[in-house]
């Protein structure tokens, strides 16, 4: 089960959310994960006593509560909170901190931390971090571009030039987002989004060539830090009886299955003299008018259809 440390999320968060150490340090490798089946947005919240949230965040509200807490005014005592289960506690709106607040969280190993930040933009921040951070993943092998701002993953088997295709692809001025290792995420119901382990970042294999540095030989505009997974690119080794057996016209709609998300995908015969950048740039195009509701081979076969219905018409009327 996918989980970080709260260690890990204030080094990713601190400067963004203006975040302090007041408490609980002890506790920084306290793990933050998906409890069953709630949704990651669940995991963050306002105090809450009957529905518990890992992250409990204070604002104004939850604030002055605890302060009544300290003068007896309200009979909930401090352990009934410290026996919920949560592993972080943020005090929110640059405000004090409650004395027994930051005893029990010392004495309990519950990191206290404190942030300027108003708490309901605070908790959109963490809800998104989270939702990438503790998303389902997988790795699959090829090479994964932004081509025509559309997410593509090039796989097949290995000697057919992926890379190489790569490369003419992003001389065209398409960006690189990872070779070889792609990390694929799935950030939302139907979203995957791909990134580059930090390893490979920037960096492509060419046979002949070596390793490139993609940035540095082409610049930033090459290289892309993630992005959403919305078209597969299939590789395959082709002959003549391959091609001369293709089915021209097919117009199903091929889709693999990837963390449980369907994205489409398109097979590509690899064969000597055909340029694949154009292809590859061909299929995204028509993958953008596919997703537009304009389906280009449905077109031509209704257009063939209705030639022939009018040239039986006007032989039938010629019979008649």
């Amino acid at each position: 089960m996918p989980s970080i440390s709260v260690r890990r999320l204030y080094q990713d968060n601190q400067s963004k959310l203006k975040l302090a150490w007041s408490a609980g340090t002890a506790g920084a490798d306290n793990r933050i994960a998906i409890d069953g089946d709630k949704p990651i947005l669940a995991l963050v919240g306002h105090l809450n006593f009957i529905h518990p949230n890992q992250i409990q965040v204070l604002g104004v509200a939850e604030v002055e509560y605890l302060s009544k807490l300290e003068t007896g005014d309200i009979k909930t005592s401090f352990d009934e909170l410290f026996n919920l289960p949560m592993t972080l506690i943020i005090v929110a709106n640059n405000l004090a901190v409650p004395y027994m607040l930051r005893d029990y969280c010392h004495t309990r190993n519950v990191p206290l931390l404190t942030s300027k930040i108003e708490s309901p933009f605070l908790m959109d921040v963490l809800r998104i971090y989270l939702q990438r951070s503790l998303a389902a993943s997988t790795v699959k092998h090829g090479v994964f571009l932004d081509v025509f701002e559309v997410g593509v993953l090039i796989v097949g088997q290995s000697g057919l030039g992926k890379s190489e295709l790569a490369l003419e692809l992003v001389s065209r001025g398409h960006g690189l987002v990872a070779d070889d290792a792609v990390e694929l995420y799935r950030i939302g119901p139907e979203i995957l989004e791909g990134r580059c382990p930090p390893m490979l970042r920037d960096f492509l294999e060419v046979r002949g060539l070596g390793v490139l540095n993609i940035r540095a030989i082409f610049g930033e505009t090459a290289v892309r830090p993630r992005q959403p997974l919305q078209l597969i690119i299939n590789l395959v080794p082709a002959d003549d009886d391959y091609m001369q057996n293709l089915d021209r016209l097919s117009i199903q709609s091929e889709t693999q299955s990837i963390l449980n998300v369907a994205v489409r995908s398109v097979t590509l015969p690899v064969a000597v003299g055909r340029n694949l950048a154009v292809l590859v740039e061909a299929a995204v195009r028509n993958y953008i008018l596919h997703m537009r509701g304009k389906d280009s081979t449905k077109e031509f076969l209704d257009r063939h259809t209705a030639v022939l219905k009018e040239e039986n018409d006007a032989h039938e009327n010629r019979t008649d």
